[in-house]
């Protein structure tokens, strides 16, 4: 496991670095269940939680890259935010649990501040799935001097909810569609997935990010339907 993050911190990572250094991620919606209660654990391995010896529940995905802006220049001491759905669609958040309840034993919200070459990486699970939303990642950046966050989402390429998820398919470009879409593959000598993503700012560092999230009505008591904006 430990040879598989050292790949993803490097020889993976070196490769393709700056293909889309042009192409800006797109801002994406937050959406309604950033934590509002974080783990006392915080780090980026969301497998397990503190000192708990059970894992997580799902199958376990790797995921790094560099920061980076427009121009293909790596971002130092970034505060890159990761929160996610565990494998039954539960996020850590007051309304964002549904059946059946949430794995006790997966963080849920991950941190990582980028390295000298703006290097990020987590090991987590693949996300579950809940209604009106395919398999993603919620990504929070934070810039050194930033004073709110910058969020985008994460997308697994040939999902088959894809095609359904309203979110996603409201990223028209398809420079900035295929910026957000990933290939996760298994990583050499272990089961695990990874991806290498890098995410590129249009921002400068010290620039204040603002968010978009909104009040949200609680998830119990939605019927299914249509995709949440917003979620």
């Amino acid at each position: 496991m430990l040879r598989s993050l050292a790949l993803l911190s490097g020889g993976f990572l070196t490769r393709g670095a700056f293909a889309e250094a042009l192409t800006m991620t797109p801002r994406m919606t937050p959406g309604p269940f950033f934590p509002d209660h974080l783990p006392l654990d915080q780090d980026n391995d969301l497998i397990h939680v503190t000192n708990d010896l059970t894992p997580a529940v799902g199958e376990i995905t790797n995921v790094g890259g560099r920061l980076l802006d427009v121009g293909g220049r790596p971002l130092k001491g970034a505060l890159i935010e990761l929160w996610q759905a565990d494998n039954g669609g539960n996020y850590i958040h007051s309304e964002g649990e549904s059946r059946p309840p949430r794995d006790k034993h997966f963080q849920g919200y991950g941190k990582f501040e980028t390295a000298a070459d703006g290097a990020w990486k987590f090991r987590t699970i693949k996300p579950g799935l809940y209604t009106g939303r395919t398999r993603h990642y919620h990504f929070g950046v934070t810039l050194p001097g930033g004073k709110r966050r910058w969020t985008t989402q994460l997308f697994f390429a040939g999902e088959p909810e894809n095609a359904r998820d309203g979110i996603l398919n409201s990223i028209r470009d398809e420079a900035q569609r295929a910026a957000i879409l990933r290939e996760f593959k298994p990583a050499p000598d272990t089961k695990e997935l990874f991806a290498t993503w890098d995410i590129v700012l249009g921002q400068t560092p010290g620039d204040d990010h603002e968010d978009d999230e909104r009040p949200r009505p609680p998830r119990g008591g939605r019927p299914p339907g249509p995709p949440r904006p917003g979620a």
